[in-house]
C-alpha cells in the first residue's frame, strides 16, 4: 500500500473510521491517493464500493481466531464476496488473495522428507479433529476462492505466508508479532519444543505486488524465508519458496527480521530499551540460568 501510494497509484483500503488504521493516512502520498472505505467482510455492498474502479484487488483481511463461528463463515463468505465484487466491477484484472501456511501444512500423513510446496494442502478432517479452526477456515476459504474465481472467470493468484514478523507500521501489536513479544516480555511461561518458519512483512508485501504485476504469475506462492537453521531443536519441515524466487523476490534473513522486530517493539514502547551495561548483565544472568532438561539446553 505504501509503495503504491508513493508511486502515484490510487489505493482503496477497507478500514474506514477505525482508529487502528489512522497511521495509514501518514504514509507518503496517502493524503492525495488513499481512500479509506467501510470495512466489513460480510457486507457485500461495502466490498463492492471499495472495489469499484480498481484494476487490482488485494484481499488480505481475515479473522484470526480458533472460534469456529467467528473464523469459518466470515473467512469463506468474505472471500466469496470479494471474488464476486471483483468480477462484477468490470475493471479488475487480477485478485491477489492472502491465504496462509495454515492451508498448506496441516497433514499428519505427510512424510518427514516431503518438501512442502504449493502442491500441499492441509487435511480438513485433521484440522477439525485437532480443533484448529484457523487453519481449517483458511484452507476452506482458499478452496472457495479458487472455485469462485473459476466460475466467474477471475484471474486469481494466492500468497501463502508463514508467520509474519518485522517492523510495525501501526502503534499496536498484531497477532503474529505478539508471538515474538511473549518470549521477550515474560508472558510466556513455557518454550515449546517446536520449530517456526518466519517471513518479513516487507517481503510479504513485495510478494503481493510481484505476483500482481508479473503477467506470468499464476496459482499459489509459498511465502517463507527458507534458510537452513543450525542445530534445530526439532526437525523442521523442508519448505520451498522457489516459485517466488523465480519471480525475482529476495527474502530477508529471519535473523535480520527478528532483530528489526525487537528494535521496533522497543521504539514503540512495547519493550524496554536497555543500556549497554544492563544488557550485558542481563545476558550474563540468562546464560547462568541455563538449565539442561532431557539433554536440551534451555535458556529463558
Amino acid at each position: 500500500m505504501a509503495r503504491q501510494a508513493a508511486s502515484g497509484e490510487g489505493v482503496h483500503c477497507q478500514g474506514h473510521h477505525d482508529p487502528k488504521n489512522a497511521h495509514l493516512k501518514s504514509l507518503d502520498g496517502a493524503g492525495e491517493r488513499l481512500i479509506l472505505c467501510k470495512a466489513d467482510l460480510l457486507d457485500y455492498d461495502a466490498i463492492c464500493r471499495a472495489v469499484a474502479g480498481c484494476h487490482g484487488v488485494f484481499h488480505t483481511a481475515s479473522p484470526v481466531t480458533d472460534d469456529p463461528e467467528q473464523m469459518v463463515e466470515p473467512a469463506v463468505r468474505g472471500t466469496e464476496y470479494v471474488i464476486r465484487a471483483a468480477a462484477e466491477a468490470g475493471t479488475v484484472r487480477r485478485v491477489v488473495f492472502t491465504s496462509s501456511i495454515g492451508a498448506v501444512t496441516m497433514d499428519p500423513n505427510r512424510g518427514p522428507d516431503v518438501v512442502v510446496d504449493e502442491s500441499c494442502w492441509s487435511d480438513l478432517d485433521y484440522c477439525k479433529e485437532t480443533r484448529n479452526w484457523y487453519c481449517y477456515g483458511k484452507a476452506v476459504a482458499e478452496q472457495s476462492a479458487w472455485e469462485a474465481a473459476r466460475q466467474r472467470g477471475v484471474d486469481l493468484v494466492v500468497i501463502n505466508p508463514v508467520l509474519v514478523i518485522g517492523p510495525l507500521l501501526q502503534p499496536t501489536v498484531n497477532a503474529s508479532v505478539a508471538h515474538i513479544l511473549k518470549y521477550l516480555d515474560g508472558s510466556a511461561s513455557k518454550f515449546a519444543n517446536a520449530v517456526q518458519a518466519y517471513v518479513d512483512v516487507r517481503d510479504v508485501a513485495a510478494a503481493h505486488l510481484l505476483v500482481f504485476e508479473s503477467p506470468s504469475a499464476s496459482g499459489r506462492y509459498l511465502c517463507a524465508e527458507c534458510s537452513d537453521e543450525k542445530n534445530p531443536r526439532k526437525q523442521p519441515y523442508k519448505m520451498s519458496n522457489q516459485k517466488l524466487r523465480d519471480l525475482g523476490l529476495e527474502f530477508r534473513p529471519a535473523s535480520q527480521s527478528l532483530y528489526e522486530t525487537v528494535k521496533c517493539l522497543q521504539e514503540k514502547g512495547h519493550l524496554p530499551v536497555l543500556d549497554a551495561e544492563k544488557a550485558e548483565e542481563a545476558a550474563t544472568e540468562k546464560e547462568a540460568a541455563a538449565e539442561v532438561q532431557g539433554g536440551i539446553a534451555i535458556r529463558a
